[in-house]
């Protein structure tokens, strides 16, 4: 915390001086969701260049300034939290005063160029996410204020805890980590009783493109575990993009990408080449929007699918066809295709790339 206040205080006396000097106050922050400031390393993922470009948060420019002072205003909540140690969710923030940030957005990215700005992890700004992934099968561990969670016993779902980096005591006999793209197939799977049926296994999805405590909790139980890591996901190029987020991290957040990215990662499904193989019926699958075949094009694009052959292979099936599917279409086979032959099938013989 001391390293906290001492990073935000090095920035107040930047202002301050400035001010003293007759000049106007800048803010200097890393232009964080530019692909020229990104690096991609097979080890860790996308991560900031460390020489990497940056834009200035000016305090007499009329486009600016409302910026720079809503960021000093953060600052000194961050700077009051930590000092008295308490904590607030970024919704919180942005509640105490709705008319002063206009948006939520507004104050998210704000906070993202402060923990940027300081170099410090977003979680030890005090600043919590509002979590809306959810955890489920062989697991055990206790959260910061010492409730102890159990996930094994029952087919509950628990939310990924608030504050990841404070849980401890991880506990767990699962074999491996599913990862699942949709709400809908987690729970279809919770409902076939699928992590005790095939071998213990420890389920997350992060309901759509994660949060950063769906993402953050995925890496502490590689940490702790070391366990195979499977993706599954719809077969289409918004479910690669997810995928790619859990593997090698964002553009935005790259900054954190040691914290945050699995490279260890692998696609189980549904891969482009199983709706073929398994004789899915094209009345089944979904045509490509124009957005699709932008967001093939440009994940095609990224420096890591070429030290990915097999994915990049799969993506030309898929961008060959111009069809997409969900997951949900393994059901036109049987209604329990999924927990019981597919999944089985594919983590016994290695249908994974």
């Amino acid at each position: 915390s001391s390293e906290v206040l001492e990073a935000i205080e090095n920035v107040i006396q930047g202002v301050v001086q400035s001010l003293g000097q007759k000049k106007a106050p800048v803010l200097t922050v890393a232009n964080r969701t530019d692909w020229r400031n990104i690096e991609f390393k097979d080890s860790v993922g996308l991560q900031m260049i460390p020489g990497c470009t940056s834009k200035q948060i000016r305090s007499d420019c009329p486009q600016s300034a409302r910026r720079f002072a809503l960021t000093l205003k953060i600052l000194s909540m961050i700077y009051k939290m930590v000092q008295s140690n308490t904590y607030a969710t970024k919704r919180d923030i942005y509640y105490s005063d709705t008319q002063l940030f206009g948006s939520q957005s507004a104050v998210d990215q704000i906070i993202n160029d402060i923990s940027c700005m300081l170099k410090i992890p977003r979680r030890s700004l005090h600043v919590l996410a509002t979590t809306k992934g959810f955890v489920a099968g062989n697991l055990s561990f206790t959260e910061e204020d010492g409730t102890k969670v159990n996930c094994t016993c029952s087919a509950t779902v628990f939310t990924v805890p608030s504050n990841v980096q404070g849980i401890k005591n991880l506990t767990s006999h699962a074999k491996f980590i599913l990862i699942v793209e949709k709400d809908a197939t987690f729970q279809r799977l919770l409902d076939d009783d699928f992590f005790n049926k095939v071998s213990p296994c420890i389920m997350i999805t992060g309901r759509g493109v994660p949060d950063l405590n769906t993402r953050l909790l995925v890496r502490k139980l590689w940490d702790s575990f070391q366990i195979p890591i499977f993706t599954l996901m719809d077969a289409d190029p918004h479910g690669v993009e997810i995928m790619c987020v859990y593997k090698y991290g964002s553009v935005s957040m790259s900054f954190e990408a040691h914290h945050l990215t699995v490279p260890s990662v692998k696609w189980l499904g549904l891969l482009p080449s199983d709706l073929e193989r398994l004789n899915i019926c094209k009345d089944a699958l979904i045509p490509f929007t124009k957005q699709d075949e932008n967001k093939l094009a440009s994940i095609q694009k990224r420096p890591y699918i070429a030290c990915q052959p097999l994915w990049k292979r799969e993506l030309e099936i898929m961008a060959a066809s111009k069809l997409k599917a969900e997951i949900q279409v393994l059901t036109s086979l049987s209604s329990d295709y999924l927990s019981k032959v597919y999944l089985p099938n594919k983590l016994q013989f290695g249908g994974w790339l």
